[in-house]
């Protein structure tokens, strides 16, 4: 199988404190892939490590067969690797489309003037519409997103980084925060990505991950315990025993 995403022997610490253990991972093209852990496993750290954010103190990251270990966050995304974030971070004074069409404008190579592209060529907006239609935003496409409900903003979110056409997509806990009645549009919307784009996913909620995931690797303490297919990980006897030892439910 073709590895779209791997990370080999990675270390990252701050002073002290080891914060990701000689980690590796593989992630397959095409793979929805969870990635779940108590808190404190070091699940976002990973995140901001594969994105560029963090930089590892030893290890190595591919996409796609290229060592991206060095590249800086905006080349990793040139080269197709895309995330969410836990804590939106979306322009909050723009609309859906504004937002939407920044991020296709940008991606185009005209995100100075990424008004201009809007009103002057169809094809991007028919992008633009595509895309919010996908993620049910057409109804709010014109308001201001800080006037948004947290579900749609969410989505927003998620529709951002499609945007960008990726070939590997993190999603670092798209549910969170995300009130019990706006959860069903997040669940279709991650269901309903791509299949051509292959998902990392960092979540708490386990409805979410067993209904998503086909393969799932459990983080403790900075350190791989187990990976396998769901069913695997919903028996191993270790992931109970951590996870009943944080309070957390799986």
């Amino acid at each position: 199988m073709t590895i779209a995403l791997e990370t080999s022997h990675l270390e990252k610490s701050f002073g002290g404190l080891r914060v990701t253990r000689d980690l590796s991972l593989k992630v397959t093209a095409g793979a929805r892939h969870a990635l779940i852990g108590p808190n404190g496993a070091g699940k976002t750290t990973v995140i901001n490590l594969l994105t560029g954010v963090l930089r590892p103190n030893s290890g190595r990251i591919n996409l796609e067969g290229t060592d991206i270990t060095d590249l800086p966050v905006h080349k990793r995304v040139l080269r197709g690797l895309s995330r969410t974030f836990q804590i939106n971070q979306l322009y909050p004074d723009l609309t859906p489309r504004e937002t939407v069409g920044l991020a296709v404008s940008e991606r185009l190579g005209h995100g100075g003037d990424w008004w201009r592209l809007m009103g002057s060529r169809r094809d991007v907006n028919d992008e633009i519409a595509e895309n919010l239609a996908r993620f049910h935003l057409l109804d709010v496409m014109n308001e201001r997103t800080v006037t948004l409900p947290y579900g749609k903003q969410r989505l927003l979110e998620i529709a951002v980084a499609i945007a960008a056409k990726p070939r590997v997509l993190l999603l670092d806990e798209p549910a969170a925060g995300v009130p019990e009645s706006e959860r069903h549009d997040i669940l279709a919307a991650v269901a309903s990505l791509p299949r051509d784009v292959t998902v990392l996913l960092i979540e708490h909620d386990m409805d979410l991950v067993f209904s998503f995931a086909d393969r799932i690797s459990v983080l403790v303490n900075g350190a791989m315990l187990v990976e396998g297919a769901p069913d695997e990980v919903a028996r191993d006897p270790q992931v109970k025993a951590v996870y009943l030892g944080e309070g957390a439910d799986v």
